[in-house]
C-alpha cells in the first residue's frame, strides 16, 4: 500500500509537471495554429536563469526569485521569438515549423556551449528536499508542490480565457480575425499576449522541473517536450481540463510501468498513444493530428477556429 501510495503522487507530480509545459503549448495551438516546437527551449533557458538564482541565492528566498526569473525569462523569450519571427509567418505552418525547429536546435547548443553538456544540481531548498508521511507512504516534498503549482496554472488559465477581455479578444480574433480586427481591437497585440503565457508558462516548467528531476541540462526541455507533445494528442485542444486529464494519465502510466513493468515507461507512454489514437474517430478534424494535416494542406490559410476553452465566440 505504501508504495501504491507513493507511485501514485509521484506519477501525479510528474504528470503535473506534464501539464505545465502542455498547457503552453496548447494555448499557442489551440488559439494561433501555432506549433512551437522552441517550447522546450524556452523551458531550458528559464531552468538555466532560475539555477545561476539559486546557486547565488539560495534558500527559500532563492527559490521565488528563481520561479519570478525562470518564469519572466520564458515570457521574455517568447515575445522576442514572437515579434522577431513568429508574427510574420501567421498562415504560414511549415515556415513555421521550420523556423521553431531551427530555434528548438541552435538554443540548446548555446547552452550547452556556455555552461558544458554536463548536467548541473540545481540547489533545491531545505524546506522542500524532505518528505512528508501521507497513508504510510515518504512522499518528496516537491511532489506536492508541482501539483499545487499546476492546480493554481489550470484556475488561472481558465479564467483568463473565460473571465478576462483580453481571453475573449483572442478567442474572438481566432475566430474572425478581420471582423474584430474591423472593430479597432488589436488582435497581434492579443495573439502576442497568448504567446507570451506560453513562454512564461514554459519558464515556470523549467523551474518546477528542477525541483523535480534535481538537476538541470541543455537538452531537458527538448526530451519533455516529447512528452508533452504526446499530453497534447492524448488531451486534444478542447479544454484546458482535457490536457490536464491526459497529463495526469501519462505521469500514472509512465511510474507504474516503470515499477511494475521493470522500467518499460516510455513505451508504455507510447502504447497508450498508439491506443487513443487507432480509437479516436478520424475525419472529425478536432484532434491535434487532424488540425496539423488541415494546416499543411492549407498553408496559407488564416487560424479559423477556436477550441480552447469550450464554447461560442463571445
Amino acid at each position: 500500500m505504501d508504495t501504491l501510495v507513493l507511485l501514485t503522487l509521484t506519477g501525479l507530480g510528474l504528470g503535473a509537471l506534464y501539464f505545465l509545459i502542455a498547457s503552453g503549448l496548447a494555448l499557442i495551438f489551440g488559439l494561433m495554429d501555432v506549433l512551437n516546437f522552441a517550447h522546450g527551449a524556452f523551458l531550458t533557458v528559464s531552468a538555466y536563469a532560475a539555477w545561476q538564482v539559486l546557486d547565488s541565492v539560495g534558500g527559500m528566498p532563492g527559490l521565488l526569485l528563481a520561479l519570478l526569473v525562470g518564469t519572466s525569462t520564458g515570457l521574455l523569450l517568447a515575445v522576442v521569438v514572437e515579434f522577431a519571427l513568429i508574427r510574420r509567418l501567421y498562415g504560414r505552418p511549415r515556415d513555421q515549423i521550420l523556423v521553431t525547429v531551427g530555434l528548438s536546435l541552435a538554443i540548446p547548443a548555446l547552452v550547452q556551449s556556455a555552461w558544458s553538456a554536463d548536467a548541473r544540481s540545481f540547489p533545491v531548498p531545505d524546506a522542500l528536499d524532505g518528505t512528508v508521511t501521507l497513508a504510510g507512504a515518504q512522499v518528496p516534498v516537491n511532489r506536492l508542490v508541482l501539483i499545487a503549482g499546476a492546480v493554481l496554472v489550470l484556475v488561472g488559465v481558465q479564467l483568463f480565457l473565460t473571465r478576462t477581455r483580453y481571453g475573449l479578444i483572442v478567442r474572438a480574433g481566432v475566430e474572425d480575425r478581420a471582423m474584430v480586427t474591423a472593430l479597432g481591437v488589436d488582435v497581434t497585440r492579443a495573439f502576442t499576449l497568448v504567446f507570451a503565457l506560453g513562454g512564461a508558462l514554459a519558464g515556470l516548467a523549467g523551474v518546477l522541473g528542477g525541483l523535480y528531476f534535481g538537476s538541470v541540462s541543455p537538452h531537458q526541455g527538448t526530451s519533455l517536450l516529447i512528452f508533452a507533445f504526446v499530453v497534447v494528442i492524448i488531451g486534444g485542444l478542447h479544454s484546458m481540463p482535457g490536457v490536464a486529464l491526459s497529463a495526469l494519465t501519462v505521469g500514472l502510466t509512465q511510474q507504474y510501468a516503470n515499477y511494475y513493468l521493470g522500467g518499460y515507461g516510455d513505451l508504455a507512454v507510447v502504447v497508450l498513444l498508439a491506443l487513443v489514437v487507432l480509437a479516436r474517430p478520424t475525419g472529425s478534424g478536432t484532434s491535434p493530428v487532424d488540425r496539423i494535416r488541415r494546416r499543411l494542406e492549407s498553408p496559407r490559410a488564416a487560424p479559423v477556429e477556436s477550441v480552447l476553452p469550450t464554447g461560442g465566440t463571445p
